[in-house]
């Protein structure tokens, strides 16, 4: 059984729990300023000292605002811990934290999953520090556990994350506005959201599995003179393609500075 301690068990943080519980192997270390009541096997709410000690790989999911109060309270423990540390922290780089444990060679790991963790379906973006091959190859099984892994240089995280875990809100709202127009042409919103999901999960399927660019499979349903290229053509003149770009630029314009 591995021990994983999670410090900061918000959102992304369950999210992880809940993935990860879906394997037999792991059994899931929590801490959280305030705790919430969660209904999950082989998952322990646990004090900082209690998850840096005796957990075989820690997780850092703390906000950002929240790190430097947490290293000034816990670095000379860190210091001394066995643990590999990840952390899916936005921001804390590895020379961030390596100037805060104060050990050059301390291995360590920047990770960024998404919320869709929680059905193993996250793209987790990996980028290791001073860890030997074993090390690398056990968080790389641990974040298979909830769904595909990348391993990308560290100057491409914040770009990861705008893509990786930031996509998830821009499918989302893409979602709803296909789910209020499916109402408009007259579904009701539970049938809208079964088609819409579907949809969106088949589309994806698609690229994965044949291995092709989107514009290809889209050229499969865009017939001539037909409804879907009306369609495509009404959502680019009102600026569809430049306004998702504009978005996702905007919003990694916003995490680097």
């Amino acid at each position: 059984m591995i021990k994983v301690g999670i410090i900061g068990c918000g959102n992304l943080g369950l999210s992880l729990s809940k993935g990860f519980l879906n394997s037999p192997k792991i059994h899931i270390l929590a801490s959280r300023r305030n705790p919430i009541e969660v209904e999950l096997d082989r998952f322990q709410w646990a004090q900082n000292e209690d998850i840096i000690n005796d957990s075989d790989i820690v997780i850092l999911a703390l906000k950002p605002y929240a790190l430097e109060d947490y290293f000034c309270q816990y670095k000379s423990q860190i210091s001394t811990s066995k643990a590999i540390w990840v952390s899916v922290a936005s921001g804390l780089t590895s020379e961030g934290f390596l100037n805060e444990v104060g050990i050059d060679t301390f291995p360590f790991v920047r990770a960024m999953p998404n919320t869709a963790s929680e059905v193993a379906e996250s793209i987790t973006a990996l980028s290791f520090t001073n860890t030997s091959n074993e090390q690398k190859q056990s968080i790389t099984e641990l974040f298979e556990e909830v769904g595909a892994t990348i391993e990308i240089n560290e100057d491409l995280m914040e770009a990861a994350t705008i893509i990786g875990a930031c996509g998830i809100a821009y499918v989302l709202r893409f979602m709803r506005a296909m789910i209020q127009a499916g109402v408009e042409v007259g579904f009701d919103a539970q049938t809208a959201t079964k088609m819409v999901t579907h949809t969106v999960k088949g589309a994806a399927q698609l690229i994965l599995e044949n291995h092709t660019h989107p514009e290809q499979e889209i050229d499969k349903v865009t017939t001539p003179k037909g409804c879907t290229i009306v369609g495509l053509n009404t959502m680019e003149h009102s600026g569809f393609s430049s306004a998702l770009i504009k978005g996702v630029v905007e919003s990694y314009r916003k995490i680097e500075r």
